[in-house]
C-alpha cells in the first residue's frame, strides 16, 4: 500500500556530483551505505542514484544523488542550478555537496501561485516520468527556464507526486534524516515561502550568508552534510 503523501512536506534532499559514481563513492565513504539504483532524465540530461533516509516523522524521505548524464543531452537548462558554471566547478574541486532539497505539495499549481504571490517565480509547472522496475514513475515539478534555484538554493524545488512515490519501493538503508537545517540573509522571506507551501518541520535561521545542512543518522553514527565547500 502507498502511503498518504497528500500533505506538503519535505520530500527529498539533493546531493550533486560531479559524475554518478563519484557520488556513489561518496555516499559509501560518509554514510556507510550504497545507494539504490535510479534512473535518467531524458529531459535534464541527468541520472541519479536513491537512499531511503526515512523516519517516523518523515516516512517517505530519501535523498537523491544526481549527475549530469555525459550520454545524454539535455533539451533545457538543466534543474537544480546544475549548469550554474561555479556549482560544476565546486563540485569538481571539492567533491559532492548537498545542494538543493525538494519539498512535495498536494497541489502544486496553488503552491506556486501563493510564491508567486510573494515575489518568488519557480518558472514552469512540467509534466515529468521515468520508467523504474516497477513501472512508470510520474510527477510534476516546477522548474525554472534558467535553471536557478530560488533563494541561493535554500527555498526548495516543489513537486506534486502521482499515484506512486518513489521512496515506496526503496529498501531500507539503515540511514534516517534526523533535522534540516536552512539559513540565509532573507530569513523572513524564506520562511514565509515555507508557510505559504505549508511545509512544516524545517529550521530556518538568519545568515550571513545562504547555507543547508541536513543531520543524518547513519550507520557511522549521526553524520552532517552541508552546501559548504
Amino acid at each position: 500500500m502507498n502511503p498518504d503523501f497528500s500533505s506538503a512536506a519535505l520530500d527529498h534532499l539533493i546531493v550533486m556530483a560531479d559524475t554518478l559514481a563519484q557520488g556513489v563513492a561518496w555516499c559509501e565513504a560518509t554514510l556507510g551505505v550504497t545507494p539504490a539504483p535510479g534512473g535518467e532524465h531524458a529531459l535534464f540530461g541527468t541520472h541519479n542514484r536513491l537512499l531511503a533516509v526515512a523516519s517516523p516523522a518523515r516516512p517517505l524521505a530519501y535523498l537523491e544523488i544526481i549527475a549530469v548524464n555525459p550520454d545524454a543531452a539535455p533539451t533545457r537548462r538543466r534543474w537544480f542550478g546544475m549548469d550554474e558554471a561555479a556549482l560544476q566547478e565546486a563540485v569538481r574541486t571539492h567533491g559532492p555537496r548537498l545542494t538543493h532539497w525538494v519539498a512535495r505539495v498536494p497541489a502544486l499549481a496553488a503552491a506556486a501561485a501563493a510564491w508567486a504571490a510573494q515575489g518568488l517565480d519557480v518558472g514552469d509547472i512540467l509534466a515529468a516520468s521515468r520508467m523504474t522496475p516497477r513501472g512508470l514513475l510520474q510527477w510534476q515539478i516546477a522548474v525554472r527556464a534558467d535553471g536557478r534555484r530560488l533563494l541561493d538554493g535554500c527555498a526548495p524545488t516543489l513537486i506534486e507526486w502521482g499515484a506512486v512515490h518513489p521512496a515506496v519501493s526503496l529498501p531500507a538503508s539503515g540511514v534516517t534524516l534526523q533535522g534540516l537545517r536552512l539559513a540565509h540573509p532573507r530569513a523572513a522571506a524564506l520562511q514565509g515561502a515555507l508557510a505559504a507551501a505549508g511545509v512544516p518541520g524545517v529550521v530556518v535561521e538568519a545568515g550571513a550568508a545562504a547555507a543547508i545542512c541536513a543531520q543524518l543518522q547513519t550507520p557511522r553514527g549521526l553524520v552532517e552534510i552541508d552546501s559548504g565547500f
